[in-house]
């Protein structure tokens, strides 16, 4: 499967149901209290950077970066269709979101998932990207429902030279 992530500045009628489905799946996992995935309105506001690719039309994978503070990001709405995971566009999109941070002079980029059974695919991905499980950042609080990690980015003359 061949996609292309691009940013995203406008709504459409299927980002915004492929971004409720994501809201859906996460309903059961834990109290509204626990649950900080942001709504399609907030991820396209000042300060949030969202990317999705998509297949035939329909989106197949999200992805945003919002800023916590001067050099640091937070992943947001990190989703891939349940179709069609296991094929790698989540990865691709991780990926792509930690190049564009870095690219921006962005020095770490920390995030905010479920502990429970069902974030277990999530948490892999990102230990696999180097992500460590760190404390509570921004104005999170400590919760037991939510696992925080994080990863320092490598500088932009780095990560340009690993790329050019």
């Amino acid at each position: 499967m061949s996609i292309i992530i691009e940013r995203v500045e406008s709504a459409t009628p299927a980002l915004a149901a492929f971004l409720e489905s994501h809201h859906a799946d996460m309903e059961p996992t834990a109290p509204a209290e626990s649950r900080h995935a942001l709504p399609f309105d907030r991820l396209l506001a000042p300060g949030i950077r969202l990317f999705a690719s998509f297949h035939d039309g329909h989106p197949v994978a999200t992805g945003a970066l919002a800023t916590v503070d001067e050099g640091h990001e937070e992943l947001k709405s990190m989703r891939t269709d349940p179709a069609v995971r296991g094929r790698g566009l989540g990865r691709a999109m991780l990926d792509f979101l930690l190049t564009d941070a870095a690219s921006r002079g962005i020095r770490r980029v920390s995030l905010e998932t479920g502990s429970m059974d069902f974030f277990v695919p999530a948490r892999a991905l990102y230990a696999s990207a180097g992500f460590r499980e760190c404390g509570p950042f921004g104005s999170y609080r400590p919760d037991p429902l939510s696992t925080f990690m994080t990863l320092a980015l490598p500088s932009a003359s780095v990560a340009s030279a690993r790329t050019g």
